[in-house]
């Protein structure tokens, strides 16, 4: 045992210092931050784009006083909805509606949808805007409105909503438990998916070049797995560390109170760091053994590509399944998707974020520590047999007979 822990040693080194030490390994390192970072200036451009299109303006033709009714209507809406009002401009009626009417529909900055004539007592409105869209509905809504304050300028229709905010209750909590959850396990899963894919191909090219059969001869078989998907493991820690740093800085610098402002998880945020970061371990290790038993069998990169799609499509399925129990930990599924191996961790992240308890992530950590040398053992003993052709061939039943 001390040996094959000392080749895999060596080996682990060897992989990691080949791997870290090249100029190549910055780009594997703005690989994430790149294409996160065009996705939120995208984002953006986007919305500002939708909230663009979603504001119709609409020509007001009244009078001064009027159309101050309109406007503190409008901004009323404004301020206590979340939908993108339309905008109001006013025109001083003309000799001539018809052709006032014709120069305001016509105009293109800003673009008008539509012409408000007959004030506050005879709205009509015309121009391209249906009688169900959102726009007709806010304008009806301002008239109402504006109609209520001219009736009773004096009047208060009531005292305003008294506030107490208490720090906690029990719909936020669990809330907040429920968001760090998912966004837990999506971390976990886009981490585990960007990251562990390349296990995939680590046998390959030493297989083409017969690399692997010296390697085999000087160490254990079990040492090479071993000593290959821990490599893999720490260089991805190195990534995961720089972009989580990196990531808290983002939301430190552009958050209005920082990380204070996300939700905190049932066991808090320091033990729940540790936990994930235990968790993502773990979930790297159990697919990633997964991924070099089958890697091993690949015989070019282009098995390895045809190996690419079921891959994806598996580890999203696990993300599914994951993301069904939270909020039903206590549930069947729960339980579940705690015990199944390569689940366990993307479920473990849910009971960390809504439980408080401590003893059950001892147990599944320990869990899939089991796992991960169970499925290590298997990939080496296939890769033996199938590969290196040392030890008994295995067969399917039907075929021992044919042989027999």
């Amino acid at each position: 045992m001390t040996e094959t822990l000392r080749a895999a040693f060596v080996i682990a080194r060897r992989d990691f210092v080949a791997t870290v030490f090249r100029r190549t390994f910055l780009f594997f390192l703005l690989g994430p931050l790149l294409p996160v970072g065009m996705g939120f200036m995208l984002t953006g451009l986007g919305a500002q784009i939708a909230v663009d299109a979603a504001r119709p303006t609409i020509a007001v033709v009244a009078r001064a006083d009027q159309f101050d009714l309109l406007a503190r209507a409008h901004d009323r809406l404004a301020a206590t909805t979340r939908l993108t009002t339309i905008d109001l401009i006013r025109a001083e009626p003309a000799a001539d509606p018809v052709a006032q009417r014709g120069r305001l529909l016509a105009r293109t900055t800003p673009p008008i949808v539509a012409v408000m004539e007959g004030g506050l007592d005879h709205p009509r409105l015309i121009g391209a805007i249906g009688q169900d869209g959102n726009a007709f509905g806010q304008l009806q809504h301002m008239i109402d409105d504006a109609r209520l304050s001219r009736l009773r300028p004096d009047q208060s229709l009531g005292n305003p909503i008294a506030l107490d905010a208490t720090v906690r209750a029990s719909g936020s909590v669990v809330t907040g438990h429920d968001i760090t959850a998912r966004a837990g396990q999506f971390i976990l899963f886009f981490l585990t998916i960007f990251l562990a894919g390349a296990v995939l191909s680590q046998l390959v090219e030493e297989k083409t070049n017969k690399v692997i059969e010296i390697l085999a001869a000087a160490v254990p078989v079990n040492a090479i797995f071993v000593g290959k998907l821990f490599s893999m493991l720490a260089i991805s820690c190195v990534g995961v560390a720089v972009w989580t740093f990196t990531g808290a800085m983002a939301i430190a610098g552009f958050s209005a109170g920082g990380l204070a402002t996300l939700p905190a998880p049932a066991v808090g945020w320091t033990l729940f760091l540790f936990l994930a970061a235990g968790y993502f371990a773990m979930t790297y290790l159990l697919i990633g053994s997964v991924f070099l038993g089958i890697g091993s069998q690949a015989e070019s990169v282009r098995e390895i590509q045809t190996l690419n799609m079921p891959v994806v499509l598996a580890q999203s399925a696990l993300l599914g399944f994951a993301m069904t129990t939270v909020g039903h930990l206590d549930e069947p599924r729960g339980l579940v998707g705690a015990i199944f191996p390569l689940s366990s961790p993307l479920t473990m992240v849910a009971w960390a974020a809504e439980k408080p308890q401590i003893w059950p992530h001892l147990v599944a950590l320990a869990w899939q520590a089991l796992w991960v040398a169970l499925i290590l053992r298997l990939a080496a003993a296939l890769f033996r047999r199938n590969v290196l052709k040392s030890g008994r061939p295995w067969r399917w039943p039907w075929q021992r007979k044919v042989a027999g």
